[in-house]
């Protein structure tokens, strides 16, 4: 046997080991996903969920921005919700969550700016008694700008070594209590705790400490010197939160403690006092505390959820700039399963027409096209259930349904491509035997440049683009891609061995030559 009839002979067997490798990948990896039980991540509009937009309070840089992002992304994976998008629009910050019936405890968690300060306390304020002190241009006095003139020295905190143990001073550590002077002031706003963190403020308790406020000094320390945060539960004061600090925060910590030795250090969060521990009042003397701190709440005001969530959001960072809530919005699971269904019945419901179309235009040349779409259609399941369990994909939604419905369109347009030019090669009195290959090369170059095309859109849109369109523009980019390498490695092997059957080619009804012959006519 000659070279070239040796070359001739390995040729079908490298197009049969080809399509059956497209074949076994294909539907082994349906199989595979399936056996998992992984589907597609369902976008909000489609599996139900929430929407909210965040505006900072105040100017800011797209870099804080960027890191407000990063943290709230960090915050939501923290819970567990899987599909969760957070993303800039401009000055703005949209978080999506879908698949979620109940978004409060969430919406709770990820709006929390967790700004963390040390402050030291200087005393207890009364709550305030609605008469407000006046500047001489008539503006309202505050605290952070103009602090009262008397306020309780630190040496009024007669703290004993013997106070942890019941000590005459334990219940109230302040002899001379509040300081009336105090109820003429405001309690100062979060906006302005966050603004004014070097200046004295004056802050509530949380939310079950009664109507106990404190004057706080200038913060001393904030949430950067925290490594992470877990929520225990004690036996002596219930739920707490326990923090492990930096390397260097450890000592940053200390050098404060130490200075404020056997004094109150208010732990806040979000201009809300979470705790006021006093500084080791059980000790003789400063000792490290090794970078262990932990935040309780003495009127036992955290609960397992509470204790949780600050953790996490302790954990994940303190965000750069003040978020304020613009709109949220809902989206019943309900709505999102008529919306799927309608997309999907639109979607399917136009295959069956194109399909039907063209079998009945190019007969077997037909069952080639419905063959390749479900092996790209078999692919497409299982890239993008598989890349639903990733954070690379954007979740699949109605725009990525529209993606995948755009593309369908496109990978047709192959086929029609490659038939034409069969056809063209028939024409001119080659067969179909010899017409195959020829054809495929003239047709593939058309293919790529017009995948090409369609894929460079598609990559500009996703740079370019936000929200949904990015999702449009993935999931046809990847279909894109998907018909490129189906076409080459499943349509040119399959079409060449169909080719080379005189059976097949010349059959009466579905025969190649008929579909041919057919196209043939309906151009003359």
């Amino acid at each position: 046997m000659s070279p070239s009839a040796r070359s001739r002979a390995r040729r079908p067997r490298a197009l049969v080991v080809s399509l059956l490798f497209v074949v076994v990948i294909a539907f082994g990896a349906l199989g595979g996903v399936l056996a998992a039980r992984w589907s597609p991540r369902l976008g909000l509009d489609l599996a139900g969920g929430f929407s909210v937009v965040y505006k900072p309070a105040h100017k800011t840089s797209q870099t804080d921005l960027n890191e407000a992002v990063t943290i709230l992304t960090n915050r939501v994976n923290g819970l567990g919700v899987s599909g969760a998008t957070v993303n800039t629009q401009g000055d703005e910050v949209v978080v999506q969550v879908p698949g979620v019936k109940d978004p409060n405890e969430i919406l709770k968690t990820i709006g929390q700016t967790a700004q963390l300060l040390f402050r030291p306390a200087l005393c207890y304020a009364p709550p305030f008694s609605g008469t407000q002190l006046k500047e001489p241009n008539g503006k309202t006095k505050t605290v952070g700008l103009a602090p009262p003139p008397s306020t309780c020295p630190q040496a009024n905190l007669l703290v004993t070594s013997n106070l942890a143990a019941g000590g005459a001073n334990s219940s109230n550590p302040y002899p001379n209590g509040e300081d009336p002077s105090l109820a003429a002031y405001k309690t100062t706003t979060p906006s302005q705790d966050a603004k004014e963190q070097h200046k004295t403020v004056l802050l509530p308790g949380v939310a079950g400490s009664g109507s106990i406020r404190y004057l706080a000094g200038p913060a001393q320390l904030n949430g950067t010197i925290v490594k992470s945060a877990q929520a225990v539960l004690t036996a002596t004061s219930g739920w707490a939160v326990n923090i492990t600090m930096t390397g260097s925060g450890a000592a940053k910590w200390d050098q404060m403690a130490q200075k404020y030795f056997h004094e109150i250090i208010a732990i806040e969060l979000d201009g809300v006092v979470q705790s006021a521990p006093i500084t080791q009042p059980s000790q003789a003397t400063f000792s490290s505390f090794g970078g262990q701190v932990q935040i309780s709440s003495s009127s036992g005001g955290f609960t397992s959820a509470t204790a949780h969530n600050l953790a996490i959001a302790l954990t994940y960072g303190s965000l750069p700039v003040r978020l304020e809530k613009l709109t949220t919005q809902t989206v019943s699971p309900t709505l999102g399963r008529s919306s799927l269904d309608a997309g999907l019945g639109a979607g399917i419901a136009g295959l069956i027409l194109v399909l039907l179309y063209t079998i009945f235009y190019y007969r077997l040349l037909g069952i080639v096209v419905v063959s390749g779409l479900a092996v790209t259609g078999a692919l497409l399941w299982s890239i993008i259930s598989a890349l639903g369990h990733t954070s690379v994909a954007p979740s699949f939604d109605l725009a990525g349904v529209t993606g995948i419905i755009v593309s369908i369109g496109i990978t047709v347009d192959s086929y029609i491509v490659y038939f034409e030019r069969l056809k063209d090669e028939t024409r001119s009195g080659r067969t179909v035997r010899t017409s195959v290959d020829r054809g495929f090369r003239s047709a593939f170059r058309t293919v790529l440049a017009a995948d090409f095309v369609s894929l460079l859109a598609a990559v500009l849109l996703y740079w370019l683009a936000v929200g949904e369109v990015k999702g449009f523009a993935f999931f046809l980019g990847l279909s894109t891609l998907l018909d490129v390498f189906v076409t080459y490695f499943f349509t040119r092997p399959l079409v060449f061995l169909l080719g080379r059957s005189e059976r097949l080619t010349e059959a009466r009804h579905i025969g190649i030559n008929r579909g041919l012959a057919l196209s043939a006519g309906a151009d003359r």
